[in-house]
């Protein structure tokens, strides 16, 4: 996200603007009135405005009123001459996101602008999980993460639970095969019916028989399917090849290529299984989803706990990202609750170094912060980072550089 609504009524301070956001990788439609700004003030606008103050016509107060009417969410950064500053203070009261007296310093523009633009996605993000939700997808609101992984493995979800037929649902141990598997009945034509998880350890055609009647019209999930008995594995085929009224979606954490190929799983079952297949990635795949699971089970498990949401140090969030995760997210959930009830270990000697070295990147970045006010753009210039650097490593921290603006 970088555009940019520039509106200015004076053409070589229009264009200088224009270059100086230009230079620093922000794509700019310039305005030259509120007429012409006009059309492109959307509640879709995948941008910010930056306006002046005193314009023939209407002015940027009323480009600021009319900007909030269509979405109260779209920062408005207005610039100010000498005179203007009580102005401008009256534009803060009525939503105005900053103003900046001109002629502005470079870095104060851009680092002004990069601020609301960053607010500006967050905006529009949490309006489309919104919507998301609005519409009942129960991807958005069960499968959490930011990642291009979570995104794929949502829409992998989301499509698959849409066509007939057996879903093997694939994933190391903890990283939510139950989970995924309600997604897919949820989002299937069958949600209305009920859904049956069992462990398949000890299935006989019996049980099973008795699971897929009692399953009929919705979904039955049956987890590590590799452990089920051979009899059980031969009447689960007939099932699938009778086409039974109960959806069966396997999970495993084993390799079941390899289980048929050894024979200690039946082949046929296995490729009429893997049709429709879900993978899960796991944590230590996708480390850039860790703070926000971290996050999401904290928020759950205060809610059990009934105690109040405690911050969570950046610092912490970097150790978290730099860990393995065998358990995945079932460890990721129960280091969760150990936060909240104050359980978590303090660091010592057998943490490892590159533990300790994202602990002390974190730390060091948020002291950088502090000192200057949380501007970024002056940050990243002391720290001799280039601004997208700063950004990347912000992001992999979950730190929030408008934490430390005063």
């Amino acid at each position: 996200m970088s555009r940019v609504l520039l509106v200015e009524d004076d053409a070589p301070v229009r264009e200088a603007l224009s270059q100086t956001l230009e230079l620093a990788g922000l794509n700019v439609t310039p305005a030259s009135a509120f007429v012409v700004a006009r059309d492109h003030i959307r509640p879709d606008f995948e941008g910010v405005i930056v306006s002046d103050i005193r314009m023939p016509g209407k002015d940027g107060m009323e480009l600021l009123a009319h900007s909030k009417r269509v979405d109260p969410d779209l920062p408005v950064i207005l610039l100010t001459g000498e005179g203007d500053i009580p102005m401008a203070v009256r534009a803060l009261n009525l939503g105005a996101f900053d103003f900046l007296e001109k002629p502005c310093p470079t870095d104060q523009l851009v680092a002004t602008v990069q601020r609301a633009l960053e607010i500006r996605r967050q905006a529009l993000e949490d309006r489309q999980l919104k919507a998301q939700l609005n519409k009942g997808d129960a991807a958005a609101r069960l499968l959490f993460g930011t990642s291009a992984m979570a995104d794929r493995l949502r829409n992998d979800v989301r499509q698959i639970a849409r066509l007939p037929g057996c879903v093997l649902v694939q994933g190391a141990p903890g990283s939510g095969l139950s989970k995924v598997a309600e997604v897919l009945h949820l989002l299937s034509a069958r949600a209305s019916g009920p859904f049956v998880k069992l462990g398949a350890s000890g299935l006989g055609p019996g049980d099973l028989s008795q699971a897929i009647a009692a399953t009929k019209g919705g979904s039955l999930f049956l987890n590590e399917v590799a452990s089920l008995s051979p009899p059980g594995q031969f009447a689960l085929l007939e099932h699938l090849d009778a086409e039974g009224d109960a959806r069966v979606l396997a999970g495993t954490t084993q390799d079941l290529a390899s289980e048929a190929a050894s024979g200690r799983f039946n082949t046929d079952l296995y490729y009429r299984l893997e049709a429709l297949r879900v993978r899960i990635p796991a944590l230590k795949e996708r480390p850039e989803d860790i703070p926000v699971l971290f996050r999401h089970y904290v928020a759950q498990a205060c809610e059990q706990a009934g105690v109040p949401e405690p911050p969570v140090p950046p610092g912490l969030l970097g150790s978290l990202m730099t860990q393995e995760w065998p358990g995945n997210a079932r460890a990721l959930m129960n280091a969760a609750m150990r936060f909240v009830l104050g359980l978590t270990p303090e660091e010592n000697d057998e943490t490892g170094l590159v533990e300790k070295m994202a602990q002390i990147e974190a730390s060091l970045l948020i002291d950088a912060l502090k000192r200057h006010r949380g501007n970024a753009t002056v940050t990243a210039e002391k720290l001799k980072l280039p601004r997208k650097t700063l950004y990347d490593k912000l992001t992999k921290y979950g730190i929030r550089p408008e934490d430390y603006r005063v």
